[in-house]
């Protein structure tokens, strides 16, 4: 993640001139990926598949492009008058990453309009960018920081890198129950409410620290999430998904979170990233057979992803024998409902999804 100087004192002028093209070919990419993702069938799917297929991948071509022109040594030499030092590569590094957010953002603010038709929510276009702004901006700083390591050891060897990636990942998989906090708009459980998830996750044998209610009641998510380390596990759970779920579905999906847990699904996960990213990274380098060590990183991920596919199936069925198979395939179909999403189904997995289709995993505890 270093900005590769093309002169010797960079200039903010050519960075920030790609950064604007960027900005006006982010809106219309998001634009044009609505509109298709609108007419197709399962139109909320295929938004999330937008994002994570389109919208991310441009962000990321964004913030290489952007590190070439050396946006990063340009604002660094604006602001402290050098690119020399720590601090400056910091520095460097959070600019980088801003940049490619705010193209992020600028592809992401056409699709909000289409969220909001076909899920039929009143979502404010100016609060989901507010939201999704403030997301982005912790995990940039986060991410530049985590970099800081590198920069201090003044090497970029592959071992370095290596252990900096494996650093990056652990430390967002360990520290996530306080970057979510700090980066999501979050309140404790109180009374009712407390009483409540108490009860449900003693239903579900799930076993947290504590749990912060995030708050969607504009945009309808109703999601639960677990985040952290063993001994700080948190509970992240969704104002929409105390609402819209009675408690036996509320109490089935927290029991897949639990699940989850006693399969590593979330270890597994992170592993499968470090595990293809130190090859991908060597590779892009040059530092040894650059195609072996491509190939080594697919095979990596393929079969890292084989085993989070798994690790989820082995947790669904920790939840039926905890709740029932019906009452949890009963609980992932009226969380698709809610979603104005269609469970889908595939005759072959997808190598490159670390998770299960949803219309298999509904069918596979039918089947029980």
């Amino acid at each position: 993640m270093f900005a590769v100087a093309l002169q010797s004192t960079p200039s903010l002028a050519p960075p920030l001139a790609i950064l604007a093209v960027l900005i006006v070919l982010g809106i219309v990419v998001g634009a044009v990926g609505s509109a298709v993702a609108r007419r197709l069938s399962n139109p909320v799917g295929k938004y999330r598949l937008l994002y994570v297929g389109v919208l991310l991948p441009f962000a990321l071509l964004a913030y290489g492009l952007l590190s070439l022109l050396s946006l990063g040594d340009a604002v660094a030499t604006t602001v402290l008058g050098d690119t020399g030092g720590v601090a400056a590569a910091v520095l460097a590094d959070l600019a980088g990453l801003l940049g490619a957010g705010v193209v992020g953002l600028a592809a992401y603010a056409p699709t909000i309009r289409g969220v909001r038709a076909v899920r039929d929510i009143d979502l404010s276009t100016g609060r989901a960018l507010v939201r999704m702004a403030r997301y982005v901006g912790g995990v940039s700083v986060v991410v530049a920081i985590a970099l800081a390591p590198l920069h201090l050891t003044g090497t970029a060897s592959p071992l370095g890198l290596t252990g900096v990636l494996a650093l990056l990942v652990a430390g967002l998989f360990g520290g996530a129950p306080w970057i979510v906090a700090a980066v999501r708009s979050t309140t404790p459980p109180t009374g009712a409410t407390r009483d409540r998830l108490e009860t449900l996750r003693e239903r579900a044998a799930l076993d947290v620290r504590d749990t912060l209610v995030l708050d969607t009641d504009d945009e309808e998510t109703a999601t639960v999430h677990v985040r952290g380390p063993p001994g700080y596990r948190r509970l992240f759970v969704t104002s929409t998904f105390l609402d819209r779920f009675d408690d036996g579905t509320a109490a089935a999906l927290l029991a897949v979170q639990a699940g989850q847990i006693g399969t590593r699904v979330q270890p597994l996960r992170v592993a499968s990233v470090v595990a293809a990213g130190a090859p991908l990274v060597a590779s892009v380098a040059g530092w040894g057979p650059r195609w072996a060590l491509l190939g080594v990183a697919v095979l990596a991920l393929v079969a890292g992803f084989w085993a989070c596919r798994r690790a989820v199936r082995a947790a669904d069925d920790h939840a039926a024998a905890r709740v029932g198979a019906d009452a949890v395939a009963d609980a992932l179909d009226r969380y698709a409902a809610v979603h104005g999403m269609e469970p889908t189904r595939r005759r072959v997995p997808n190598p490159l999804s670390a998770t299960v289709a949803l219309g298999d995993r509904i069918d596979r505890l039918r089947g029980r």
